[in-house]
């Protein structure tokens, strides 16, 4: 983050603090704008990455014909109405087309989407346009499920609710088996 913008940062963060009554520089609080900065360079640092920047060379040539399924892939996000967190589990599976992708790369782009500004509906179809647009396979399947803390902790506070979303491309969206066999895979375990 520039510091510039950091500082920026800093200065609301001191000023929200005052605008509800607190003491910006009492012990407790003098150190949480800078606090609350460095949070937020992390929280969206996905807008400084692509897919490309962290896959790399980690594309292989291979003879593949089978789903390539990564379940339970965790991440954080902040939604972009209330700026709260919501966090949960992305389940992400491909059928390769002779390309497949290094194991620790498809958790690296769910973080890209994750720690931007988002919406669950947005962040899922990019997750999945972002797989499609590097590995060109047969077809890709993502699944997040997520509990958001802007309905938890506010409005109708529904505490054990959570959402789910999902996208599919090609032979995922096109065959019912292909989308069934994925399905059953990340269902397996849940009961």
């Amino acid at each position: 983050m520039e510091k510039k913008i950091k500082e920026k940062l800093k200065s609301l963060v001191a000023e929200m603090l005052e605008a509800i009554g607190e003491d910006s520089t009492r012990q407790g609080l003098a150190k949480t704008p800078d606090r609350v900065a460095k949070s937020w360079d992390y929280f969206i640092s996905g807008y400084n990455l692509s897919p490309e920047d962290v896959i790399n060379d980690a594309l292989f040539e291979e003879e593949c014909d089978e789903i390539v399924v990564i379940k339970n892939i965790d991440f954080f996000s902040l939604c972009e109405h209330h700026l709260l967190p919501f966090k949960g589990i992305t389940h992400v599976g491909y059928l390769p087309d002779k390309k497949i992708i290094g194991l620790s790369k498809i958790p690296r782009i769910v973080d890209i989407y994750a720690r931007r500004l988002q919406v669950q509906e947005r962040m899922t179809n990019q997750i999945a346009g972002a797989l499609q647009k590097v590995l060109k396979p047969k077809g890709v399947a993502v699944i997040v499920e997520a509990e958001h803390l802007c309905m938890q902790m506010r409005g109708v506070e529904k505490k054990a609710s959570f959402m789910v979303t999902s996208a599919v491309r090609g032979v995922f969206k096109e065959n019912q088996k292909t989308r069934e066999e994925f399905l059953a895979i990340v269902s397996k375990g849940k009961e």
